[in-house]
């Protein structure tokens, strides 16, 4: 079994997501009872010379039920039509600015990243593990429903992880 050692700091140069190899998900408390999870399809994240930019269609959500995820593209939630893409920038790999629904705030980050590598087709790859954890209010996104059992739905605060596999542009 191979080790992978991580730092805090990105790479220089230019690199951009595979994204057969990466993911882009949300979780979220779901009825007191559990973790509700889903992701983004449709994404792209490019790391030049120490800043990580990406976004991600809206319209790619995917809950693995067709009926919430139209529901998450409503108003209620993403509201797809006025706000297509969410964004997320940082220069620090620490602290960024995440962008929902035309709202943008600074987020906490917790990150890792590989040394880089050299995959089987002579590409160098480097991975980079984000996670943050916003309230889903500060964006406009407040939906919720009572739970029978007490309290509500959904929790307040999201989870927002990106398993990242970076692959260096050529010059």
């Amino acid at each position: 079994m191979s080790t992978i050692t991580t730092s805090q700091s990105a790479p220089a140069g230019s690199w951009s997501a595979d994204p057969v190899h990466s993911h882009v998900s949300f979780e979220i408390a779901y009825a007191g009872t559990n973790i509700f999870r889903g992701g983004f399809r449709e994404y792209e994240v490019t790391l030049e010379d120490g800043v990580l930019e990406g976004s991600a269609q809206v319209a790619s959500v995917d809950v693995k039920d067709e009926q919430l995820n139209g529901h998450l593209l409503t108003p209620d939630f993403f509201d797809a039509e006025r706000f297509p893409e969410i964004s997320f920038r940082t220069s620090d790999l620490q602290h960024g600015e995440l962008t929902i629904k035309g709202v943008t705030r600074p987020v906490a980050i917790s990150a890792s990243v590989s040394e880089p590598n050299v995959d089987p087709f002579g590409r160098e790859r480097v991975g980079i593990t984000l996670e943050a954890t916003v309230d889903r209010h500060t964006f406009g996104v407040s939906w919720n429903a009572p739970n029978q059992g007490g309290g509500n739905y959904l929790g307040d605060d999201v989870t927002i992880k990106a398993d990242l596999a970076l692959v260096r542009q050529e010059s």
